[in-house]
């Protein structure tokens, strides 16, 4: 009778708690686009368009502060790397940078490094945690290597607030697409 009963009762803390989760993905309804002549992506509306190309970036979109307090913004970038000069594929193209990762981050630590493919296109997909300066960080990057050339899109943000930023993140990652 008592097992009958814990079972119903852990049946019935399961049904609860998957009922209790949001499994909707954030909408891109009312989100801004970023066209150029060999990639598009979108972000969220509330979210700024920083195009200087500062520390070799294409585009860099950051996220709003969550608090006054808040010193880091959340946010999204894209570099791309001339590969014309080098015979890289992408599994040498993500040995390469799964080494630099491990010699350029303070404390890094890769947590996923996975093959996906979008679309019929083939890219890495890493998470990897580390510090730099003051700041605790978690990354999720995307690498293509298309054309002689490496497109490595990175989602940023504090570690301890990654978990809950990760689906607007990834949904920004998602909607990029090399022309």
């Amino acid at each position: 009778m008592r097992k009958t009963n814990l079972t119903g009762l852990l049946i019935l803390l399961l049904y609860c708690t998957g009922y209790g989760q949001d499994t909707k993905k954030p909408t891109t309804q009312g989100w801004e686009s970023l066209t150029e002549s060999n990639y598009s992506i979108r972000y969220p509306a509330g979210w700024t368009l920083d195009q200087s190309q500062q520390m070799g970036t294409r585009f860099i979109v950051l996220g709003p502060l969550a608090s006054p307090e808040d010193q880091f913004r959340e946010n999204v970038n894209l570099i791309i790397q001339d590969l014309s000069a080098y015979d890289l594929d992408l599994d040498q193209y993500v040995t390469l940078s799964e080494e630099q990762i491990e010699t350029t981050i303070t404390n890094a630590s890769i947590q996923v490094s996975e093959r996906m493919k979008r679309d019929g296109s083939a890219f890495q997909r890493m998470i990897y945690t580390g510090q730099q300066g003051i700041f605790d960080l978690k990354f999720e990057q995307y690498y293509w290597v298309e054309d002689d050339k490496a497109y490595v899109l990175t989602f940023t943000a504090e570690a301890d607030q990654f978990d809950a930023l990760q689906p607007i993140g990834e949904e920004i990652l998602d909607s990029f697409r090399i022309e």
